[in-house]
């Protein structure tokens, strides 16, 4: 009879092992993200990727296995909305999108919508009212005006503290613009207030010129090229809508072998790797720095809240749908900070 009670007891463990004090075995939940970005020879893009991609890894756990997988659209919009849809078949439950083409998102979100799989949109703003098409839409990234009211101010102060930048000495400052993309709201709006914190802050324009060049350091020497032989050594500065850009510039000047004093000043915007380099020996004077780690943290946080419904930590919305990270000014004073 005892014999028969023991038995029972070892039955009843073997049937409820949390009752005889063993871990209950927990299920590993996948969050498969499918990155779409619009170029990755774009240097900002790629480094942000990176970051993502390495804030994921940090974030994944035994419960919550993380997998990233990326596609290139190479500038075209109707590859990117092939390759979303690719990587929705084959699996993945939340999307990371740079948009190739901002002002035309319908048919990603259509392929999202009918699967059910939120989307991430990141760097590139889609228009309000295509954000608003699903309730399982975000973006995170920064505000273009921002960036250019930053570089605007740089500049100025650069101006009034280095008289030098004023080559002629007519009291007026004779500039040209790189501009990100033909028609692009964030190369426009970071031009505008960028020319307009200029203004504000006392100082007088000439502009010259201003050139094309999709974000993209040879295409900027070429246009910078063309520049300094239109208007030779009257160009006293030079504002670009990101560093790929004023790094061609400078490319351009230090291939036609102009000495330090015939140079102007150039300003960018997004404190790429190279950017700050560039900043740190003084070939650039100044550029905004483009939270790129931050960005990349929030998307990552926001990705895992998505799939497993986990709060996220130290991030904020704005209308429950963007998420906005800062711009930091960066100077050869303080350029040490960010390249740590």
């Amino acid at each position: 009879m005892k014999q028969k009670k023991l038995a029972f007891v070892f039955l009843v463990c073997l049937c409820g092992l949390s009752a005889c004090g063993m871990p209950e075995k927990t299920e590993t939940e996948k969050i498969n993200i499918g990155l779409a970005s619009y170029n990755q020879s774009d240097t900002y893009i790629n480094e942000l990727v990176s970051c993502f991609k390495e804030e994921c890894n940090r974030l994944e756990t035994n419960q919550h296995k993380i997998s990233v997988t990326v596609q290139d659209a190479a500038g075209s919009q109707k590859i990117q909305n092939d390759q979303v849809k690719r990587l929705i078949k084959e699996g993945c439950n939340v999307l990371c999108v740079n948009l190739a083409d901002r002002t035309n998102p319908s048919e990603i979100i259509e392929a999202a919508k009918e699967s059910d799989i939120p989307i991430i949109f990141f760097n590139r703003e889609p228009v309000a009212e295509d954000l608003n098409q699903w309730e399982k839409l975000y973006y995170v990234g920064a505000k273009a005006k921002q960036s250019g009211v930053m570089q605007g101010e740089l500049a100025a102060d650069l101006i009034w503290e280095r008289k030098t930048v004023d080559r002629n000495k007519d009291g007026k400052i004779q500039y040209v613009v790189l501009e990100g993309e033909m028609g692009h709201q964030d190369a426009i709006v970071r031009t505008e207030s960028a020319v307009d914190s200029l203004k504000e802050k006392g100082v007088e324009l000439e502009k010259l010129s201003y050139e094309i060049a999709n974000w993209n350091r040879a295409q900027a020497q070429n246009r910078m090229t063309q520049m300094i032989n239109q208007y030779n050594n009257q160009i006293e500065l030079v504002l670009a809508n990101n560093d790929d850009m004023a790094l061609g510039a400078i490319d351009a000047y230090e291939k036609l072998g102009y000495t330090e004093t015939d140079i102007p000043a150039f300003l960018g915007i997004d404190g790429t790797d190279e950017g700050l380099e560039a900043v740190l020996e003084e070939k650039m004077a100044a550029t905004v720095y483009n939270d790129k780690e931050a960005q990349a943290n929030a998307m990552a946080q926001l990705a895992r809240q998505l799939v497993t419904g986990e709060k996220m930590k130290k991030v904020e919305f704005e209308n429950q749908r963007y998420i906005y990270l800062p711009y930091e000014k960066v100077t050869k004073d303080n350029v040490q900070d960010f390249l740590k």
